[in-house]
């Protein structure tokens, strides 16, 4: 599939579509295709096998971040484009090629507010699935309350000297980057002297310790700073006018617009979530059946939204405040259907470990554990209520 066969039939979506479901048909692996892990990249945990050449195949295409300009290693799809490869992926039920915050948050703020410079030496490593970044944002003291950070950033010749500390860093422990709120100006009000940094972790100055969580995973660490280093050219926007650009990039996380790419089967068919579960536990409860009925249908309108969204948009266009909706339901659809099939394996669903359970049984009561912290993480619920209360319904303080 040439670039002048997508370049020419920006204005032809029924010949487009054509083409991506050819070039699917051939190039999709039969792994890749239904539910399963979507790889996250990086240097020290690098994709394998089926998952490194579907990475490769997609990442030569542009489509791990397909609506990113070519020369940063996009496809440079328009957002009709990527409308139907959404739609053709999902007909087959591929999954993403590639996940995380590098594709789904500092990728996007560089493109709106990165030097040139920065975006050709970071954007085509992210596309390409080689570095796999971690975000730098809530402290000890500094969660829901995040304008309150106190790491300090001072400035040493080209280079700025970072001391403090932040907590549940998703896969710190993993990532090769982090893009990090920091102090640069203690004198000034609290939402001002606010910088955002790009931090090498592979530094003596950085240390992560992973934390314990109750499901006994470790997704989450606490990550210190001891004289880390990061460059002046690592400065993303201005100096001391960080707590914007790091609003803007949290739009980008609640807006789940990244995880579109992975399709799945919506039916009820024995490729549905849910039906190994109501046939193997043998459920029989009407009023159990009901809950999945609607729990579905809830997830169905909100992906819809979801896809309507951005069909709705314009292709240059940057997630809003509205963002907040997303994020807000989705943290509940998530801990909805983990109690789901917690519920639909019966006393099967609180297993921790024995003989008289399966390997399927145990992971589900951990991730059933796990998934309580969503309606915390990436800014609490009653954040995001505020957020719609004030910034989309208008309403008073």
């Amino acid at each position: 599939m040439p670039d002048i066969e997508l370049e020419a039939l920006r204005n032809h979506p029924d010949q487009f579509r054509t083409v991506i479901r050819d070039w699917l048909s051939e190039y999709c692996p039969p792994w890749a295709r239904g539910a399963g892990p979507v790889e996250a990249g990086g240097k020290k945990h690098p994709p394998e096998g089926d998952a490194r050449l579907w990475l490769d195949r997609c990442a030569e295409r542009g489509f791990t971040v397909p609506m990113w300009p070519k020369e940063y290693g996009g496809a440079g799809l328009s957002n009709r484009q990527y409308q139907i490869l959404l739609e053709e992926m999902r007909h087959i039920s591929a999954r993403s090629p590639l996940a995380g915050m590098g594709i789904g948050l500092i990728g996007p703020t560089l493109l709106e507010f990165g030097t040139d410079e920065q975006k050709r030496r970071h954007l085509p490593a992210i596309a390409r699935g080689e570095v796999r970044w971690c975000q730098g944002y809530s402290e000890p003291n500094a969660g829901s309350d995040l304008a309150g950070l106190q790491t300090r950033a001072i400035s040493d010749g080209d280079r700025y000297i970072i001391n403090g500390q932040k907590i549940w860093t998703s896969g710190a422990n993993h990532s090769d980057w982090m893009f990090c709120l920091v102090r640069t100006d203690p004198e000034a009000p609290k939402h001002e002297g606010i910088s955002l940094l790009l931090l090498d972790m592979d530094q003596p100055g950085v240390e992560t310790r992973p934390i314990r969580l109750i499901s006994g995973d470790s997704p989450f660490c606490e990550t210190f700073f001891i004289d880390a280093v990061a460059l002046k050219s690592d400065l993303v926007g201005d100096l001391n006018r960080g707590w914007g650009i790091g609003k803007r990039l949290l739009q980008h996380e609640r807006s789940g617009m990244t995880i579109l790419m992975g399709g799945s089967v919506t039916a009820i068919t024995p490729q549905h979530p849910y039906h190994p579960l109501l046939t193997r536990y043998g459920t029989r409860d009407p009023a159990l059946v009901d809950q999945v009925i609607r729990h579905e249908m809830r997830e169905r309108a909100f992906r819809l939204t979801q896809r309507r969204t951005v069909a709705e948009s314009d292709d240059s266009a940057t997630p809003g405040p509205q963002t907040s909706i997303f994020e807000l339901c989705q943290a509940e659809l998530e801990k909805e259907a983990a109690n789901l099939k917690a519920l639909l394996r019966g006393t099967q669903g609180l297993g921790w470990e024995g003989e008289g359970f399966s390997h399927d049984d145990v992971a589900s009561t951990r991730n059933w554990l796990s998934i309580k912290r969503r309606s915390i993480a990436r800014g609490s619920n009653e954040i995001q209520m505020n957020i719609i209360a004030k910034r989309v319904l208008g309403l008073p303080d």
